[in-house]
């Protein structure tokens, strides 16, 4: 059986949908989320077989979402839309599955043998195609709110042990996003193990013994930067 996460924020067409999957009694619906930023949360959590996607969400779309997804940790994904029949179209053409609102049962149960046949990393290498090259925002999580940071405020990005740690001049939040997509996706550069730092928030970099230095930003913060890639940061500053 394969463990599934519905996402969607109209209630009703979320709860439909899962009693449907449950009655398939292919696939356990483990938990569903009325948006992308919980969504998120929820596979980083749950990390399930499947995800079934509804695409126009507010805040942050499931096509967004899936750019913010780790590669490595991907699931399978059903897109969930509402969309005219030229956008389904496009879908057909490049092969990924959709399930038109409402739900048909007979078009469920396709949807539910295809699951079952194919592999993950076929269905990895379109979605790759898919998913947005880069991030705009990151949704984050603080002092019980939701937050959506814009990437160019991001100073630094640093993990500890509640997560990945977004840290812009006035205000820190929690991320459920890696720090390798972090990288990937957006314009903070390694600088540590730990650590990512927008480059254009360096105020002053300090020398310091054994090869090591710190980065202070324009907000005063200090972020460390190891051996490893102080050589490539100089570089990219204009020093060699």
């Amino acid at each position: 059986m394969l463990n599934a996460i519905v996402i969607d924020d109209e209630l009703f067409a979320r709860e439909e949908l899962s009693e449907l999957l449950e009655e398939s009694e292919q696939i356990s619906v483990v938990s569903q989320a009325a948006n992308a930023i919980e969504g998120l949360r929820q596979i980083n959590l749950h990390k399930p077989d499947v995800v079934f996607l509804d695409i126009q969400m507010p805040q942050i779309t499931g096509i967004e979402l899936l750019g913010m997804l780790d590669p490595d940790t991907m699931p399978k994904v059903v897109f969930v839309t509402a969309y005219d029949q030229y956008a389904i179209q496009a879908f057909e053409d490049n092969a990924f599955d959709y399930l038109l609102k409402p739900v048909d049962t007979c078009r469920l149960e396709k949807t539910i043998k295809r699951l079952v046949k194919t592999d993950k990393r076929e269905q990895q290498a379109k979605l790759d195609i898919l998913a947005p090259q880069s991030l705009d925002q990151v949704p984050c999580v603080g002092l019980n709110r939701i937050v959506i940071i814009p990437t160019a405020d991001i100073e630094f990005a640093c993990t500890d042990i509640s997560g990945v740690q977004i840290q812009t001049h006035d205000q820190s939040a929690t991320s459920q996003l890696t720090l390798k997509v972090l990288e990937e996706k957006t314009p903070l550069i390694r600088c540590h193990r730990q650590y990512l730092v927008n480059i254009k928030s360096i105020k002053e970099i300090k020398l310091l013994e054994n090869g090591l230095a710190e980065i202070i930003t324009q907000s005063d913060h200090v972020v460390p930067v190891s051996r490893r890639y102080l050589k490539t940061l100089k570089e990219m500053l204009g020093f060699h």
